[in-house]
């Protein structure tokens, strides 16, 4: 019998779980948007300070990777499915068009207004 591909998305989702559940995260709060929002406000400020501050790629990482988990999370809170989210938003973006803008690429919906 082969071994689970650790690298998989339903493996690193079910590790998400598994910690979720170790944690009772639906019964005492840990699955509250408002509070998961915060937290990841608060990664996303982690995040701010690696790159203003010049700090190691390795603490950026993490950084990211505490990110990815409380969005892995968010997906489990509300019951989506956070894989073909990324998929379906994949294909709207792919048919998108590019602009410059203040010398940065931006990829968006632009309205002609």
């Amino acid at each position: 019998m082969s071994s689970p591909n650790k690298d998989s998305y339903e493996t690193m989702l079910a590790v998400v779980q598994a910690f979720h559940d170790k944690h009772d995260f639906k019964n005492t709060g840990g699955e509250e948007m408002t509070y998961r929002i915060a937290l990841m406000a608060e990664e996303l400020g982690e995040i701010s300070e690696c790159v203003t501050k010049g700090k190691p790629v390795a603490e950026l990482a993490e950084e990211v990777a505490d990110l990815m988990i409380l969005l892995m999370g968010t997906a489990i809170a509300q019951d989506f499915d956070l894989k073909q989210a990324f998929w379906d938003k994949m294909e709207k973006l792919q048919a998108r068009e590019s602009r410059m803008i203040d010398g940065r690429i931006r990829v968006s919906e632009f309205r002609n207004s």
